[in-house]
């Protein structure tokens, strides 16, 4: 899977967000600095190429939808930045988000449990 640039990425949220969408609908959806059409249609493009977004013809005229599922990427998306910067470790990542006190310790008692649940 290829890594997407944060504008690809902001793309593809919306794209999960609407399932299908011509790239009128997704201009709209953008709410900061919307770009201009030419350029969103093809930042789209780029991510039909990368075998992210697939489309439907209608004439001249393209509905986009998202190929690759929110919950792929994000599995993609988090084995690659416990890799580059946990060393492959989920424990290195947990003990990081500790100690800059993003995740309690009533949050990791429910991680436990969780877990434990699933064993």
């Amino acid at each position: 899977m290829q890594k997407l640039t944060n504008k690809e990425e902001e793309i593809m949220h919306i794209l999960w967000k609407l399932e299908k969408a011509f790239v009128k609908d997704v201009l709209s959806e953008i709410t900061e600095e919307k770009p201009h059409y030419n350029t969103l249609s093809t930042i789209v493009r780029n991510l039909e190429d990368k075998g992210y977004v697939g489309h439907t013809a209608y004439g001249n005229t393209h509905q986009y939808f998202p190929v690759v599922t929110k919950e792929e990427y994000r599995k993609g998306f988090m084995s690659n930045a416990v890799g580059n910067y946990f060393n492959n470790s989920y424990k290195s990542m947990i003990s990081f988000f500790a100690k800059e006190e993003k995740i309690s310790a009533e949050e990791l008692r429910e991680i436990l449990n969780m877990i434990e649940k699933k064993s």
